[in-house]
């Protein structure tokens, strides 16, 4: 049976927002190195979801939300994307609909409009954009989730990610 309620986040989220809710942070919640700093998009991605592959592994490192256990979701995260904006090209250049016509006839030879059809990629943009979301809200990358993040001003010397966990993990 499911569980009800928003997922909990993970700890390193909840530290750069300020904790606002003032949970108790989990004592036990795994303690994962950071990804590499030339961690590497995996080779199924396609073209355009490498680039935004490439677009979010820097900010999202150097907040410390990404390890290296991580690249999966990131990675479904990044084809969900390129899914999503050909959907949507797709239909800024067609259309939502096109019309289905009958037999042509002698009094109208393109045939008589039977129906009105829906192009499949509506409901694949649609889809995509309902994953992206929630993808999104995992990895931190939702625009709630950015609203609330308060990142310290990094000193020139340290990471600050690292400086974060080692305050709160010890």
């Amino acid at each position: 049976m499911g569980r009800r309620g928003p997922s909990p986040k993970p700890t390193a989220l909840r530290i750069l927002q300020g904790n606002p809710g003032k949970i108790g942070l989990n004592p036990h919640e795994p303690k994962l190195p950071q990804a590499a700093i030339d961690l590497k998009p995996p080779a199924f991605l396609s073209t355009a979801a490498e680039q935004v592959w490439q677009r979010l592994v820097p900010d999202l490192r150097a907040a410390g939300l990404l390890t290296s256990i991580d690249v999966d979701l990131l990675a479904a995260y990044c084809s969900t994307h390129a899914r999503w904006r050909a959907a949507e090209d797709f239909l800024a250049a067609k259309g939502f609909s096109y019309i289905i016509r009958g037999e042509p006839t002698k009094n109208e030879p393109l045939g008589r409009v039977k129906y009105v059809q829906q192009y499949p990629q509506v409901a694949i943009a649609h889809k995509a954009l309902q994953l992206l979301c929630r993808l999104g809200a995992d990895l931190g990358l939702s625009p709630a989730a950015r609203s609330r993040i308060h990142v310290e001003k990094p000193d020139a010397t340290k990471n600050p990610a690292s400086a974060t966990a080692k305050r709160i993990f010890g």
